[in-house]
């Protein structure tokens, strides 16, 4: 089947439902030389790609960032022939827009092109590096110029930050579209989506089979709760018929990644029939899991990280707990809590281990005061600690 496309919002682009992730076929996560790419990884690409094409996903995403991504494709995208290519790279802002400049000036060396159809902001996570990028002289002057000697055809931006930040950098009206996260079981940036789709910008989501909860290897529990329908096809239905949303990545590390997604696109025109169920069966499982009281009120008087001793994230570890409790999330907990207090403005604020160990219970219910369940947090902490503890992370991707 041929993957079918959306309006990307402003930019007017034929954008494919799918889009093709430049983070899980690279060979490293370092730069490494041309001379050290292995014919092999560049062989699996070549059958990547050549899928791709074949299949619709027109669309490519890399980043600076993403090791020896860029040089990769830059080496294979002249010889898999696809006129229909949509090619993006992400750069991270600087406070010296000469730095992003040159950053941007690596990348298209890298991608041996003289232009891309999309350049993103890459990882506009604080109110600092929406500043950088805004700012008089900043690094948006830099993609705008760029695209006015027409090396860039449109500029957004991509985000994990709070929904505040990201509503604010939609307001500026700088951007044409957002990479963002949301999913079924992350749905915090629902208002961001209405927004850009209020100022006509792209809607992309980011990873939704390993960011949305590690569907690629998804629990008995949870395969059991989306049957008929395999947890990635279930999550791309629910995705891709949410108003507003155009398309998402796939993240492919070998041509055969692609099977259950395009099972979803087809599948798509029954999505109003095939997800409410399965929604339903969800959410019985997490209330029995939890309860109703809990669920009403968790994240009542949380305190955000900044505030709270140890800068434990409390909001992003009941989370955890919840998602550990309800559908057996286990092996995408242990990867979000191992990369607490390890992934800097990417993933913000300390995992539970510093509670009894340098934060006291007193302390931490001194700023509990406004939650119901100030009591019963300390102790779910040890218990999510002892769970999930003892493995330290790096973020994959620098900014």
């Amino acid at each position: 089947m041929r993957v079918p496309t959306r309006r990307f919002g402003r930019t007017n682009l034929a954008m494919p439902l799918l889009s093709l992730g430049g983070m899980r076929f690279q060979q490293s996560w370092s730069d490494v030389g041309a001379a050290e790419v292995d014919p092999k990884s560049q062989a699996n690409l070549r059958a990547i790609l050549e899928a791709a094409s074949a299949a619709g996903l027109h669309h490519i995403e890399t980043a600076r960032g993403y090791g020896s991504s860029e040089r990769q494709l830059g080496e294979l995208l002249p010889q898999v022939h696809d006129p229909q290519r949509i090619l993006q790279t992400k750069i991270a802002p600087k406070a010296d827009a000469d730095a992003f400049e040159a950053e941007l000036r690596v990348s298209f060396e890298r991608l041996a092109v003289s232009r891309v159809d999309l350049l993103s902001l890459h990882g506009i996570n604080t109110a600092e590096l929406l500043d950088q990028t805004l700012r008089p002289g900043g690094c948006l002057e830099v993609a705008r110029r760029w695209q006015a000697e027409g090396r860039v055809g449109h500029v957004g931006f991509s985000t994990h930050a709070p929904l505040d930040l990201i509503l604010a950098a939609i307001e500026s009206d700088g951007f044409d579209y957002i990479n963002l996260h949301w999913y079924w079981i992350l749905q915090d940036n629902g208002a961001a989506i209405a927004a850009a789709t209020a100022h006509d910008m792209g809607v992309f989501l980011i990873s939704p089979t390993d960011k949305g909860g590690h569907l690629h290897s998804p629990s008995q529990r949870l395969l059991e709760l989306c049957a008929p329908l395999h947890p990635i096809v279930f999550n791309d239905l629910f995705c891709l018929s949410a108003p507003g949303v155009h398309t998402m990545s796939l993240g492919a590390a070998r041509p055969g990644d692609f099977d259950l997604h395009l099972e979803a696109v087809a599948l798509l025109p029954r999505a109003h029939e095939l997800v409410p169920p399965v929604l339903a069966r969800l959410e019985a499982a997490r209330l029995q899991a939890l309860g109703a009281a809990w669920l009403e009120t968790w994240d009542q008087g949380l305190p955000p990280w900044q505030q709270t001793p140890g800068g434990l994230n409390l909001p992003v570890l009941l989370w955890l707990h919840n998602l550990l409790e309800a559908w057996d999330l286990e092996g995408f907990c242990r990867a979000r809590y191992g990369l607490l207090g390890q992934g800097d403005h990417w993933f913000p604020g300390a995992n539970a281990g510093a509670l009894d160990q340098g934060v006291g219970e007193a302390d931490l219910l001194e700023v509990l005061g406004a939650s119901p369940w100030a009591r019963e947090i300390p102790p779910l902490l040890r218990r999510l600690h002892q769970r999930l503890g003892g493995q330290k992370l790096q973020r994959l991707v620098s900014p």
